[in-house]
């Protein structure tokens, strides 16, 4: 059986993760590990330069991308029955079955599934076919015939195939047995020197002797001189006739074609719809590469597992990864305003008016008597060096200072040398698509019914954010998403203490003129004083929207 980790939960940022998303994510897995070591930091988007700086000078590996958290496949349990190759025989197959508790094997060569199985194809071939030149119609080998009625072979080749004949039994008298005996016919015999003569001499192509202890000098000697294989059993000629044709490999009989299969990203919602549709029981379970893992049945997701999940530094769906209401949210630990992620239970929920999540979560370490690492202390010194913009942001508090110089002291680092490495490695923006400035540090906004999508870059570079305003001027006038009214671009300004605003969409410049009162001209308006997105922009844009919407 493939179990799954039941205890496993991922500590996960927002999409379009910034510094102290991804750091947030793995000082807290750190902090919960301490006592328990099954929680994982993951990623919902890629990083971008200042995140890649920053873990890169304390030497931490990139958190692993996660792109939804839906139940899926590999969150249940279900059975590793091997697959077996083609040429194992029904007889073997069945067995297999019975020692598994299966009704469906696949047949499985060089790690791909070929063909598929069940009691009902081994039924079938034993009780509705009567063909009996079914040996040589399915390539059966010699030794797989050995195997299967438990002989040993006294003249012959084992790894040859039967190409020729049908099965007869040889009960008759010689006389009678001469008309009957066809070139290159299998027959099974007792211990009458005479017949076994005589089939050979008529040409037989396996000679399979019942209940006989040694085989005649002469029988063997013709039979080696004509090619004819000799085979002997201790089981009776009842017996090796109802065996024989167990002999057959598996792959004259599977099913090869339209083989449906799930792979282990498939979402269990995705599995049940496929199964409702049919009566297969068990469906192959297959990796990335085709390459065949175990059966999955409907039993199998009956008690399917939600992924188990942290929150950090976001509680908004729009920003959370993908699918976020069909797993367990645990907890959430944040410093944005309180939106709309909906939990099915109570969960722990720290949410702190503070300038970054990563500010609490180092509270979290000194209420626990706990002292991070240097590379742990490193991480979150840059996170609210980051998301305050080096104490310049109106979010910062007394907090944020105090645990950034503290932080910094346990990382052994210049807060205000860092922070000017680290910015300025962020703000090189050069070499990327005007796209990928946009979605950079990018977030959604539900606010009254409309979807605001809000865009933001810092630099200690305004030669580059003047470069940048251009090309994204001439970028947003044609852009279009699906679900959102208004897109708004912030260049923030970390020198000056201010940012540029485009803003774009059908009542943007109106909500946007009202919020921050000034007029945008030509979709562009320069807003002194105005940095963070969390504090000055969103609830700006609250207070336009609820304004706008109020009747006359």
């Amino acid at each position: 059986m493939h179990n799954i980790p039941r205890d496993e939960v991922f500590v996960i940022g927002h999409k379009n993760p910034d510094t102290d998303s991804i750091c947030s994510a793995i000082a807290y897995a750190d902090l919960k590990n301490q006592s328990e070591n099954k929680y994982i930091p993951k990623r919902a988007g890629n990083i971008n330069k200042e995140t890649e700086f920053v873990l890169n000078y304390f030497d931490v590996e990139v958190p692993e991308l996660i792109k939804n958290v839906d139940t899926q496949l590999s969150d249940i349990s279900y059975r590793l029955v091997s697959g077996v190759p083609g040429d194992t025989t029904m007889k073997k197959a069945f067995e297999i079955m019975q020692k598994n508790d299966a009704t469906t094997l696949p047949v499985v060569e060089n790690g791909k599934i070929r063909g598929i199985l069940t009691v009902g194809d081994i039924a079938e071939a034993y009780m509705l076919n009567s063909e009996d030149d079914i040996l040589y119609k399915a390539r059966t080998r010699c030794r797989h015939i050995m195997e299967t009625i438990d002989g040993e072979m006294v003249c012959g080749n084992p790894h040859s195939y039967i190409t020729k004949g049908k099965v007869i039994i040889g009960a008759a008298h010689v006389e009678l047995m001469e008309h009957f005996v066809k070139p290159d016919d299998i027959v099974i015999l007792s211990d009458r020197k005479e017949s076994q003569l005589m089939a050979i001499e008529k040409g037989a192509g396996m000679l399979i002797l019942c209940l006989v202890d040694k085989v005649d000098d002469d029988v063997v000697k013709l039979a080696a001189f004509k090619g004819c294989s000799i085979i002997t059993s201790q089981n009776d000629t009842y017996k090796v006739a109802r065996l024989i044709g167990q002999s057959i490999p598996v792959r004259f009989f599977m099913v090869r074609d339209n083989i449906m299969t799930f792979n282990e990203d498939d979402s269990v919602e995705t599995i049940k719809s496929v199964m409702s549709k049919t009566r297969v029981r068990y469906f192959p379970v297959v990796d990335k590469s085709g390459n065949y893992l175990g059966l999955v049945s409907r039993r199998n997701y009956i008690n399917a597992r939600k992924k188990q999940v942290i929150l950090v530094d976001h509680n908004e769906r729009t920003q959370s990864v993908d699918n976020i209401d069909k797993a367990e949210i645990r907890e959430i630990i944040d410093h944005h305003r309180i939106a709309n992620v909906e939990t099915l239970a109570p969960v722990y929920f720290r949410n702190q008016p503070v300038g970054c999540t990563s500010t609490i979560i180092y509270q979290m370490y000194r209420e626990q008597n706990i002292i991070p690492d240097k590379k742990i202390a490193g991480l979150m010194c840059a996170a609210i060096l980051s998301d305050t913009l080096l104490f310049k942001s109106p979010t910062c508090t007394c907090e944020d200072k105090n645990a950034a110089y503290a932080l910094a002291q346990l990382a052994e680092i210049n807060v205000n040398d860092f922070a000017m490495e680290m910015f300025d490695a962020g703000s090189n923006l050069k070499g990327k698509t005007i796209d990928e400035i946009l979605h950079q540090d990018y977030k959604k906004f539900e606010i009254d019914g409309r979807t605001f999508a809000i865009g933001q870059i810092t630099s200690i570079n305004t030669r580059e954010i003047e470069q940048i305003q251009k090309s994204m001027y001439e970028y947003l006038t044609d852009y279009t998403e699906n679900g959102c009214d208004v897109f708004l671009f912030v260049m923030t300004s970390i020198l000056d203490d201010s940012s540029g605003m485009l803003a774009f969409g059908d009542e943007a410049e109106e909500i946007c003129s009202r919020a921050f009162q000034t007029e945008f001209v030509d979709h562009y308006a320069y807003l002194e004083g105005v940095v963070s997105r969390k504090k000055q922009i969103v609830p700006a844009l609250v207070r336009a929207v609820q304004e706008l919407d109020q009747p006359e």
